[in-house]
């Protein structure tokens, strides 16, 4: 539990007061870097601070243009893991409510995060993916978790077809992330947080003209991220939504 403390105090006594001078500077000089950039130390200093060291390849497998990023999704960790690895000053699609945090929030609409209500239906899905169409068309990467929610087992679940659309659409390649180590870091339903070592690895990019139909490319995302996991954590079937 002393790393879950310890990770919170880093958070919140670093955010709190950095969102308290960043946000008006943004607000005022229109230039969301600054913020960005302290954002993305203070969650490295979060993971150093709960003993949790990061290692990642495949760096050199990300283009020079926007993308979108597409990792499994093991534990509450990620989001905070990703965000530091990614180049310049990613998108997220997250859940809509999250926007209501005070301070924090403001900074994540100043940042241009999509936001995703689950309970307002399709309208409210494609909402949300035409504003981050414009995202990406103005010159920024995005993260998206494609299963939609956490695993409570640790195994590769079936994709939602949102960021497959999104990628088709706007042209941006998909980047499949495999993330392990956080599923055993940080469980779902749990606050408890457990020092470790989280491994990040970015696969190849997928074109998304190089495929006749989503099916066949939210194949090709799912079978390179399902081949980089450990065994444990590969999906006990091979369907996806």
């Amino acid at each position: 539990m002393w790393a879950a403390i310890k990770m919170v105090l880093a958070f919140a006594g670093l955010g709190i007061p950095a969102g308290l001078v960043m946000i008006p500077w943004t607000f005022l000089t229109g230039d969301i870097k600054p913020m960005y950039r302290v954002g993305k130390w203070i969650c490295s200093v979060g993971f150093r601070a709960a003993g949790i060291r990061v290692e990642q390849v495949g760096r050199e497998n990300i283009p020079d243009r926007p993308c979108i990023f597409v990792p499994n999704h093991v534990s509450n960790l990620d989001p905070p893991l990703m965000v530091p690895l990614i180049p310049g000053e990613p998108s997220i699609m997250l859940k809509a409510e999250l926007l209501k945090i005070p301070v924090i929030g403001k900074a994540w609409r100043m940042a241009k995060y999509v936001p995703i209500d689950r309970e307002g239906g399709r309208d409210s899905g494609v909402r949300s993916i035409r504003y981050a169409a414009e995202v990406i068309r103005g010159g920024l990467s995005m993260l998206i978790f494609a299963e939609g929610t956490r695993s409570r087992t640790g195994r590769l679940q079936a994709f939602k077809a949102g960021p497959f659309h999104l990628s088709q659409s706007t042209g941006a390649p998909i980047v499949p992330v495999a993330i392990s180590g956080t599923e055993s870091m940080m469980h779902k339903g749990s606050a408890k947080v457990y020092p470790g070592v989280a491994r990040v690895e970015f696969l190849p990019a997928v074109d998304p003209a190089m495929y006749k139909n989503r099916a066949e490319f939210i194949a090709a995302v799912r079978g390179a991220i399902e081949q980089a996991l450990p065994e444990a954590m590969r999906p006990l079937e091979t369907s996806a939504e």
